[in-house]
């Protein structure tokens, strides 16, 4: 099976949004730390903020490299394989005969970068190809329907229906 890569687009999509999600956090320890450690002088809160503050700043820039890297997809004419993680790599396997809906999606900073989502919806839930640049996600959702419609025409000819 081969597996597709991401694009550039994808890691500079990665950064970004791992830097505004630090950003929010940083600012939620810096109102914890103002209006509750500092005010109590409590010293091992003030390492602890110390510790954290790195620890953001450090996986601020190290995820993003790891997630792109670990993730890849494939699509074939039987499944839709998904790998993807940071610490612990998950993998997702969708069989096409059991997707019931398809969409693609952009959030504002996919927007930016040029980036969408595919989001696959089966009965045991959704299952979403992230960062793929927005041609390509049109192709693969474009691919994807046309698949879906030959196996319902192909169960529709099992049982008579034609």
């Amino acid at each position: 099976m081969k597996y597709e890569k991401l694009s550039k687009n994808a890691l500079y999509c990665m950064y970004m949004a791992g830097i505004l999600t630090a950003v929010v956090v940083i600012a939620i320890l810096g109102a914890v730390n103002y209006f509750w450690i500092f005010p109590k002088d409590i010293e091992i809160g003030k390492w602890i903020s110390l510790a954290l503050l790195i620890l953001i700043g450090i996986d601020a820039l190290i995820s993003p490299v790891f997630r792109y890297h670990r993730y890849r997809y494939s699509i074939n004419e039987e499944c839709i394989d998904i790998q993807e993680g940071y610490l612990f790599v998950k993998r997702h396997i969708v069989p096409i005969e059991r997707l019931h809906k398809l969409e693609t999606a952009k959030g504002p900073i996919d927007q930016i970068f040029k980036v969408a989502k595919v989001v696959v919806t089966t009965a045991g839930g959704d299952v979403t190809i992230s960062f793929l640049d927005e041609k390509k996600a049109e192709q693969i959702a474009e691919s994807l329907r046309r698949r879906i419609n030959e196996i319902v025409v192909e169960q529709r000819r099992e049982n008579g229906e034609e």
